[in-house]
């Protein structure tokens, strides 16, 4: 069946999931539906603790069998230990058929292959996953299903009970032994446990592991010992240095801070630049470097910001304190100066589901006035993709960017033209994460493309020197320096699934036909 981004999507991948293609960002609007519970278990006792010998231990007191879904977090990125020490545990007691439920996975847990290729991981459920376990999916060595949603989809998904997840294990940098988890205080500190706050709602087993026990009751608590079934000292649970890194790390490069200042100029002519903004950035250098420029122009102009929000980065907290900005809403920290700014009493944390998820009866999302965002590749219909590239291999993650796009008055992508030899800029995406109807602007080093369907913005950039061209422009620039690229060829089977942040299907992601040389 042909969805509204025009993607075929088999009907045998509708028959299993039992999904509908997706219909519009608006498809949904007014939904009721009915949240489900978790299975609780009470602890009446006095005294004592919820303290277990180890990972091991608390698995079998959680009941660990074939075929359950296991919850994770990934607050530390690259620098995470946690999935891995459970998942070898797992395997260990010979437990198989397990699905993985993460707000994301990367390169960290490389080692996650091994257990995907004998069995023990069948199905995982990420907003996108890095390094060998894409290669692995796109391969086709996992038996089941990657189904890749957004960080508000993820929440959305468990809340309605599409997913169930049996045991939530959470790394927290500081714990008591009564399960009170923060994300501060610690030898590992990650800032906030916002991703893993809809777990210790949702799922029937809660495990928090950490390397830093302190006495209770460890308070304020991101995550409440009301929650917590079980809780796990190990010798350490990340390594903080390796969440900045990747898309995370400040640019130096000339071509980047040039779509930077692009797209600064074209936020401060828009009518949404006025005091009281809000704002979210992601985390690619040029859309870091954006947030630098706009600070300066902000003091220029005296315009204050009212609150900026996502994953956070230094230059995001340094509007805090410049008193740039009234407070910040908090998700996720993409580098040590964002963990540190935490303490700071408007610096707020907030769950993955008040930012993100359509499903709730008001997202933070909704309130954005400009987002701006990264892409692999952007298409003539404004279709933004971020899991997949453009050979075909899944790198990357929705995380937040659907939720993101959709809610924003004004949503700004920034993409050079071409990567090394590729094109960003085509006729047809590789896979659609996120919807044209979503995109109002395209920012790259050759010029700036404004969606035609947002007249209100082109009106209002009418006397702007700026680069402005159309989209199909930007794509022919592109083909001419490097030619239009081939099709990627795919086998018949579908490895995964491209969610909507609505549950629908987006599109899928089939296995890459293994390249052969001439004979």
């Amino acid at each position: 069946m042909i969805n509204a981004v025009g993607r075929d999507i088999p009907e045998d991948i509708l028959a299993i999931t039992g999904k509908e293609i997706f219909q519009g960002n608006s498809h949904f609007d007014n939904h009721e539906y009915t949240k489900v519970g978790a299975h609780t278990r009470c602890v009446v006792r006095s005294g004592g603790d919820k303290l277990v010998k180890n990972i091991r231990e608390a698995l079998i007191k959680c009941g660990i069998h074939d075929g359950m879904t296991l919850g994770f977090h990934h607050h530390f990125r690259d620098g995470d230990y946690v999935v891995n020490m459970v998942m070898e545990e797992v395997h260990r007691l010979g437990i198989r058929d397990i699905t993985i439920c993460a707000s994301s996975l990367g390169k960290a847990h490389d080692g996650l292959v091994k257990y995907i290729e004998d069995g023990t991981i069948t199905n995982i459920h990420s907003s996108g996953v890095r390094g060998k376990i894409g290669e692995a999916i796109s391969d086709g060595k996992l038996q089941g299903l990657a189904i890749m949603r957004s960080h508000g989809g993820r929440v959305r998904a468990i809340e309605t009970g599409e997913v169930k997840v049996d045991i939530s294990f959470i790394g927290a940098p500081t714990c008591d032994d009564y399960g009170n988890c923060r994300g501060i205080g610690g030898k590992a500190d990650c800032g906030v446990l916002s991703y893993a706050m809809v777990d210790a709602d949702y799922a029937d087993r809660v495990v928090a592991i950490t390397d830093c026990l302190v006495a209770f009751p460890n308070f304020p608590a991101h995550i409440s010992m009301t929650k917590v079934d079980y809780v796990v000292v190990v010798d350490a649970i990340g390594d903080p240095q390796k969440i900045a890194s990747g898309a995370a790390a400040p640019t130096t490069s000339m071509r980047k801070l040039m779509m930077a200042d692009y797209c600064t100029q074209f936020v401060v002519n828009s009518p949404y630049f006025k005091d009281g903004f809000s704002y979210q950035t992601g985390v690619g250098g040029a859309s870091i470097a954006s947030t630098v420029f706009l600070a300066k122009v902000m003091r220029q102009r005296g315009i204050r910001m009212r609150f900026g929000v996502g994953g956070l980065t230094k230059p995001m907290c340094d509007l805090l304190i410049h008193d740039q900005v009234d407070c910040l809403l908090d998700t996720q920290d993409f580098d040590l100066d964002a963990v540190e700014s935490v303490k700071d009493l408007k610096h707020f944390r907030i769950s993955a589901g008040e930012y993100a998820d359509p499903f709730n009866k008001g997202a933070v999302v909704n309130k954005l006035d400009f987002v701006i965002l990264g892409a692999l590749e952007v298409d003539v219909n404004f279709n933004c993709n971020v899991v997949v590239g453009s050979d075909g291999t899944i790198i990357g993650a929705q995380g937040g960017h659907p939720d993101t796009a959709a809610g924003a008055k004004c949503t700004i992508v920034i993409v050079p033209l071409l990567q090394g030899r590729t094109p960003t800029v085509r006729t047809a995406v590789t896979t659609v994460t996120t919807p044209g109807e979503s995109v109002d602007v395209v920012v790259t080093d050759y010029g700036i493309a404004i969606n035609p369907q947002r007249r209100d913005l082109i009106e209002a950039m009418k006397d702007v020197r700026l680069p402005f061209t159309s989209i199909e422009n930007l794509r022919n620039i592109a083909y001419g320096i490097s030619g239009e690229p081939e099709p990627i060829e795919f086998e018949d089977r579908v490895v995964g699934i491209i969610e909507s942040r609505d549950g629908t299907i987006m599109d899928v992601v089939r296995k890459v036909k293994p390249y052969r040389l001439p004979k």
